[in-house]
């Protein structure tokens, strides 16, 4: 059964944890949705795990269209949510919201928003009025990576993870279905969490989030630029990689790929004709 927004905000009155990942293509997404995630996340992480740009600011519309689009034909159960790109929320309202509806007519199901100011406070609510469910996004945000001044943890003080939660709070009270809470100290997460009526999902904020998100890419192994403190490695695609490539690199060389069941043949009476050709 599909997932939406309000089955997921459901989930925290019923106690149940939130699962969610990040993908970018059909085959992944299909996977993870016969797996029976909760969320999957088409994440503005794509630029750095995915195409190699240096940081996620890079990544544009255009590209999270299409990899928006190839997991909404992978995932029919997971709520879909579209991970809005550096500066495609930024500079008006009227803005924001034709690129979230590009989000959703390119098959997601919501759309991520980082920060919690007066204007992004605004904007969740007329997205929200306009039909757009939105997920919001505090603690560290990377798309303010530069303001912020580097990959810091935040709340990580009685005064800051206050800040949180009253930033927290009015984006709930905008519309926002649910929060994720990335690098915050797991006791300020604990404490955030038990004063909202809408889900937690914890990326580096501990267990007591109401749900928990990583990038696929670091779940399974399949990026070593660098790895997160939080990110845990269920699966070393790196290596199943390089092994596999060299074993077929081994059997090319060696003449014994592709033998004769991976080969296509003539007849019988073809092959005399074309051997009997002067």
């Amino acid at each position: 059964m599909k997932k939406t927004a309000k089955k997921i905000q459901k989930f925290k009155l019923e106690n149940k944890k939130i699962t969610a990942l990040t993908a970018y293509d059909y085959p992944t997404a299909k996977f993870l949705d016969m797996a029976g995630i909760d969320i999957i996340l088409v994440g503005d992480s794509v630029a750095n795990v995915v195409l190699g740009y240096d940081s996620t600011t890079k990544v544009s519309m255009n590209e999270m269209e299409i990899f928006t689009s190839a997991v909404s034909r992978g995932a029919k159960e997971a709520l879909i949510v579209g991970d809005m790109p550096f500066l495609s929320y930024n500079v008006s309202y009227e803005d924001a919201i034709r690129n979230a509806g590009r989000f959703i007519k390119a098959g997601a199901d919501a759309v991520k928003i980082e920060g919690g100011s007066e204007y992004i406070i605004n904007l969740i609510k007329r997205m929200t009025e306009s039909g757009i469910p939105v997920m919001a996004h505090l603690g560290f945000t990377p798309q303010y990576v530069n303001t912020i001044g580097g990959n810091l943890i935040q709340g990580k003080d009685f005064e800051t993870t206050i800040k949180i939660l009253e930033a927290a709070k009015k984006l709930e009270a905008a519309g926002a279905f649910s929060i994720v809470l990335e690098m915050v100290p797991k006791e300020s997460a604990k404490y955030i969490s038990e004063r909202l009526t809408i889900p937690t999902i914890g990326i580096g904020a501990g267990v007591d989030c109401d749900g928990q998100i990583l990038v696929v890419n670091d779940l399974i192994g399949k990026f070593d630029d660098y790895s997160p403190k939080f990110a845990r490695k269920y699966f070393d695609s790196k290596e199943m990689i390089l092994t596999t490539a060299k074993k077929y690199i081994e059997d090319v060389t060696s003449g014994v790929f592709p033998n004769d069941t991976e080969s296509f043949s003539l007849k019988n009476e073809e092959l005399v004709k074309l051997e009997n050709h002067k």
